[in-house]
């Protein structure tokens, strides 16, 4: 077995870098092909099915989340496993998380299929958008396991180091969703169940050569079912983190829904642009979360490894990095926003509204890039109860009762503030919390 360094622990930077950069290239693909769905859906100009489809993004948050419980929980123990030399352990904790992921899948997807009228009446569907809501809902929920098995290979592809390979099988699977997109929407006319279908199709080619390269290239993983076990304690720490990860992408469509509800009455334009607004979002925050999670296997291996000062120095980095590249990207989009919007829809009354709900929603992304590298740092040291706190702040809790006081007190503009306030918030709390753990 080869027993060498995991990680070059004498170049911070550079192997920051070498491990950051592929996930940032697969999130920008994976922007591309978020960009590409809203793109070709309103360039059919029914705003009804650009309504109908974001209304569901909640429902494809929820199972990324899933995904996440034991893609990052995972990723999380074996990068720290990897940092203390235990090899034999990481096997099983990958053969098991690959496992039950598959089988969580499976049992998700009946229920959601049996109960989609009443989960769609939740996620804000009125008469108008419920039938292009439910074609993008059934596709959706049908590929949950294929969904939800794309996100553990390619967070434990990066714990060993992998992140090239894993980005390989993330942009794969982006392209092909990007090819298929205007065939199956407007080519073919299949209109929201294409979009879905092509998203479906995309994933289950990521998950066929992740699992390809784990069985090829790997030296510490495994998909072997006989070594899918973990003691009650791995267990524990794969949820304790895993569950605080899936919680930010389960409270964010949590907060969705909550705007979606609040824009029922001002009419179905005003729930359009909003689902196009967070999709051109997704142009700053996705390269942030990259940039964040991309750290996350070096995090926990110099913490593993005890490099208590490494660890330290290279944070320091992060921070001053991610703020600076926050700044330059939330500026261009401020000056961008009605060029951005009319992009993908031709309506002046959306491009109007879009416009302005997209400067309210990226003021506060310097904030955002400190809330997401503190919960990376949290989630990677094995800090759950500190990783839970960001998970319930940003989109969570701390969103809900700024939203609902905002609204309360301001009405629409209160909608509009909210996000801004929930961010400076939330990284304030992040920063007091790092220096209570880690001194």
């Amino acid at each position: 077995m080869d027993d060498r360094p995991i990680f070059d622990t004498d170049r911070l930077v550079p192997t920051y870098f070498r491990l950051a950069l592929p996930v940032v290239f697969s999130m920008v693909i994976t922007l591309i092909y978020n960009l590409a769905d809203t793109y070709f859906i309103a360039k059919t100009n029914d705003a009804m099915l650009v309504a109908g489809v974001s209304l569901c993004a909640p429902m494809f948050t929820a199972l990324m989340a899933i995904g996440n419980i034991f893609g990052q929980g995972g990723s999380s123990l074996i990068s720290r496993l990897l940092g203390g030399g235990d090899r034999d352990s990481v096997r099983r904790v990958s053969a098991f998380c690959f496992w039950v992921s598959a089988l969580t899948g499976l049992l998700l997807a009946v229920p959601l299929l049996l109960f989609r009228r009443p989960m769609l009446g939740l996620l804000g569907a009125s008469e108008n958008t419920f039938a292009h809501a439910e074609s993008y809902y059934a596709v959706i929920t049908a590929g949950a396991p294929i969904i939800i098995l794309a996100f553990i290979h390619s967070n434990l592809m990066r714990s060993e180091g992998m992140s090239t390979l894993s980005m390989v099988c993330t942009v794969s699977g982006s392209l092909l969703n990007i090819v298929l997109d205007p065939i199956f929407i407007s080519g073919l006319g299949w209109g929201a169940w294409g979009a879905a279908l092509a998203t479906v199709l995309g994933y289950a080619l990521s998950d066929a050569m992740c699992l390809f390269f784990v069985l090829k290239k790997s030296a510490a993983l495994s998909v072997e079912i006989r070594a899918s076990r973990v003691s009650r304690g791995e267990l524990g720490q794969i949820l304790s983190v895993g569950v605080t990860a899936a919680l930010t992408n389960i409270t964010s469509s949590v907060c969705i829904v909550f705007m979606n509800q609040f824009l029922l009455p001002y009419g179905d334009e005003k729930i359009a642009a909003l689902g196009i607004v967070l999709k051109v979002t997704m142009i700053v925050q996705l390269i942030l979360v990259g940039f964040s999670f991309g750290g996350v296997p070096l995090f926990g291996y110099l913490f593993g490894a005890e490099e208590k000062a490494k660890l330290s120095k290279l944070l320091r980095f992060c921070t001053a990095f991610l703020c600076s590249l926050a700044l330059a990207e939330s500026l261009a989009v401020f000056l961008l926003a009605k060029p951005l919007i009319g992009v993908f829809i031709g309506s002046p009354e959306i491009i109007a509204d879009g416009a302005v709900m997209l400067r309210w929603l990226i003021a506060g992304m310097v904030f955002c890039a400190v809330v997401l590298l503190y919960t990376c740092l949290f989630q990677a040291s094995g800090k759950a109860l500190q990783a839970l706190v960001m998970s319930l702040s940003r989109q969570g809790v701390l969103f809900v009762a700024v939203f609902f006081a905002a609204t309360a007190i301001a009405g629409y503009q209160g909608f509009l503030a909210s996000q801004l306030i929930a961010d400076a918030a939330s990284a304030a709390l992040a920063l007091v919390m790092y220096r209570k753990t880690f001194g």
